[in-house]
């Protein structure tokens, strides 16, 4: 996947813990998080299973659509990403991940 500015949703799991992030690389950001590369809040919290992504024009359209959803309380980022991924499926699987170990 070539650079494309993009909003994600992570998730500990259904109706877990959320992180909001923006990227110009998703692959590469995923395989950040998943592997544990990026020390913080969704390594602590076992925050990586995508849930949700939006691509955008520009870094600056992410970014502001990024600022935009960490403003929302917490049932409207629910319904965002329950409008498309009902049932809390690890998008990143689809984009060629191996599924996350629950066990891990």
């Amino acid at each position: 996947m070539e650079r494309q500015p993009c909003v994600y949703i992570l998730a500990s799991g259904r109706h877990g813990t959320l992180y909001i992030g923006v990227t110009s690389n998703l692959m590469a950001r995923l395989v950040q998080h998943r592997d544990g590369l990026i020390e913080g809040f969704t390594t602590r919290y076992g925050v990586a299973r995508l849930v949700w992504f939006q691509m955008a024009d520009t870094m600056e359209a992410a970014i502001r659509r990024e600022k935009q959803l960490k403003k929302w309380n917490r049932d409207w980022k629910l319904r965002l990403i329950e409008e498309t991924n009902p049932n809390w499926v690890d998008l990143a699987v689809g984009l060629g991940f191996d599924p996350i170990d629950p066990t891990a």
